[in-house]
């Protein structure tokens, strides 16, 4: 699998060509099967190739297959952000704008608060990820190998710690850190925006503590501070909820969306409060392809599968399944490498590490390739990259989830 033709710079975790997948199944080119526990890197909670959104995309295809929203309007887009707006929990007058990706929706957004706020200094979390573009790079709690030979990024951006149960950085760790940071770098009255996320993605599932989250939200209030949730891995159910942010018992003013919004078709969004969406003069937002109709009849698709029963069976299956293996498994001693289980919800990472607590990361490399070669593919995260992140599609067959993590399992116990 190498291409001459490909920039060297993508690194691909799995030397396999994909050739098809259905739900939570997927087929190289010789044929081979797999278990998919990666879904896109979070962007396919409804599995590969699902028949309502197939259909969905099928059927608009030989309607209409782009035009650009900021030329005319059109119905697919329409119809999707009225039922956004729905979709998402908030008590305020809802307004969005859709976006290519979730980067792109991270863009937009610092776009709004600037316009907003007149600020421009933003204050985000150690570990974070919130796109490759070059905005955002600079909120990306991690340099390599994201910021390595890029140069100088647009700011300013401050990082916090991350506080969290699966990463013992408490709420009164970080709400120091604050402090300090008001003391030493900058004037609270320069601070634009937070952007955090419910849940880290990038850094191994990392859930963010409640009460600091709650902190936060009421610093924001005092100090006419923006709060902007990172959604875009979180979100469309990946942790059992529509939403990660409701479980933090607050209401963040915007909120960015990616990955599975669109059934697998590129989307995002950037959605909150009415009066900031409208805040940029016309023309201040928008794009050539946001919004394409096929991607919005597949986004509209999605959500007819996103009902509340449907991600709490959903959530829950996955949920008491993944915990009462690594359970049993701690339980056992199946493997002096088997560290914490992070998250919430279905939204799981299964830490690898040393007796002592320190990272292994060569074991998950290792473990990498053990499933592979049994049919099981898996991504890494974490800042040692020494974290599992679960991300089977919410529709996974019972069967097929035992069945990969009795592959997980047997591949644990031959780690050396």
């Amino acid at each position: 699998m190498s291409s001459e033709s490909i920039s060297q710079s993508i690194n691909v975790v799995h030397p396999v060509t994909l050739s098809h997948g259905k739900n939570a199944e997927v087929w190289d080119t010789a044929g081979k099967r797999y278990i998919d526990f990666v879904g896109g890197i979070g962007v396919l909670n409804l599995g590969h190739c699902h028949p309502r959104i197939v259909e969905a995309i099928r059927e608009q295809a030989t309607r209409l297959t782009h035009y650009a929203f900021n030329a005319a309007a059109h119905t697919p887009y329409l119809d999707f952000m009225e039922r956004l707006a729905g979709f998402v929990p908030l008590d305020y007058p809802v307004s969005g704008m859709l976006t290519n990706s979730g980067a792109e929706a991270a863009e937009n957004a610092l776009k709004i608060v600037r316009g907003a706020t007149g600020r421009t200094a933003v204050i985000a979390f150690d570990g974070a990820f919130h796109g490759r573009t070059l905005g955002t790079l600079n909120l990306n709690g991690k340099v390599a190998p994201y910021k390595q030979k890029v140069g100088v990024l647009p700011g300013p951006v401050y990082h916090l710690p991350f506080p969290s149960k699966d990463n013992g950085v408490t709420c009164a760790d970080a709400l120091k850190a604050l402090d300090r940071l008001f003391s030493v770098e900058i004037d609270i009255e320069d601070i634009a925006c937070f952007i955090v996320e419910p849940v880290q993605g990038e850094a191994g599932f990392l859930a963010l503590d409640i009460e600091f989250a709650k902190a936060l939200r009421r610093l924001c209030d005092e100090k006419n501070i923006l709060l902007i949730a990172d959604e875009i891995q979180s979100g469309f159910g990946r942790t059992g909820q529509r939403f990660a942010f409701t479980r933090l018992g607050i209401e963040p003013d915007l909120i960015l969306l990616g990955k599975s919004i669109g059934g697998g078709i590129p989307l995002g969004a950037v959605i909150g409060r009415k009066a900031l969406l409208d805040i940029l003069p016309k023309g201040g937002l928008g794009g050539t392809y946001s919004g394409n109709p096929i991607a919005c009849a597949a986004a509209l698709a999605t959500l007819d599968e996103m009902t509340d029963a449907n991600l709490h069976n959903w959530g829950s299956q996955q949920e008491q399944a993944i915990v009462s293996r690594y359970e049993a498994w701690r339980a056992d001693n199946l493997s002096p490498y088997l560290g914490r289980l992070t998250g919430v919800g279905a939204m799981r990472g299964i830490e690898l590490a040393n007796a002592d607590g320190t990272p292994a990361p060569a074991q998950l490399t290792q473990l990498l390739a053990l499933a592979r070669d049994a049919g099981l593919l898996l991504m890494p995260s974490g800042k040692s990259r020494h974290i599992i992140r679960l991300l089977a599609p919410l529709t996974i067959e019972a069967e097929v989830l035992e069945e990969g993590l009795d592959i997980f399992e047997a591949c644990l116990q031959k780690l050396a």
